[in-house]
């Protein structure tokens, strides 16, 4: 069996807004509901989003295709990065390679890397282990946590090489028995399904 994590894709920005309530812009809504449309969305069990609006919107559109039900788990975040607020993106880059760069220590107050993929890790392995061989699983939710999720699938160090493209809305799949990277990061609307 397998499992998906999936980035939301395009958000609208808006600094005034706090980070966790931006929703997704016209073209991530679009790359959601042509994602919703291929094959493989209609086979999904469950959709387990993380909190923050972006990520249930993305959650919401996908499950219109299968009927899955949409779990929430708040502690599914983004690394907390409500230290800094809102960093342009210039300026959030160069965080964002420190931030994978030193995972046992702290940007400016944001989250150590460490922490956050400590949590994800533990939400994800706690849905998986009491589903057993349902139907299959799409987490989503945010690039930062996402990544680290690969990097600990992948039994690799934290590393900002193992990050998904520009643009969010992609995903990568994971073989539940084998706990291993099965498809690596792909944009949502182009991947092509179980394999």
């Amino acid at each position: 069996m397998f499992a998906l994590y999936i980035t939301h894709p395009q958000v609208r920005i808006d600094p005034a807004i706090p980070v966790p309530d931006w929703g997704l812009s016209d073209i991530g809504a679009a790359r959601a509901t042509l994602a919703a449309a291929r094959p493989w969305a209609n086979t999904l069990g469950l959709i387990v989003s993380s909190g923050e609006r972006k990520a249930i919107e993305t959650a919401e559109i996908l499950a219109t295709a299968s009927g899955a039900k949409v779990e929430i788990i708040e502690a599914m975040h983004e690394n907390d990065r409500s230290a800094t607020g809102f960093l342009a993106p210039p300026e959030f880059e160069k965080a964002a390679d420190w931030f994978f760069a030193h995972p046992h220590e702290s940007f400016k107050g944001w989250e150590r890397a460490i922490d956050a993929q400590a949590r994800i890790v533990s939400h994800v392995e706690a849905v998986l282990s009491r589903l057993g061989e349902q139907a299959p699983v799409a987490f989503v939710g945010h690039g930062g946590v996402g990544t680290l999720l690969k990097c600990h699938v992948e039994g690799k160090p934290i590393a900002r090489q193992g990050d998904q493209p520009p643009g969010g809305g992609n995903l990568f799949c994971f073989d539940l028995a084998k706990r291993a990277v099965s498809c690596d990061w792909t944009p949502m609307e182009d991947w092509q399904g179980w394999t």
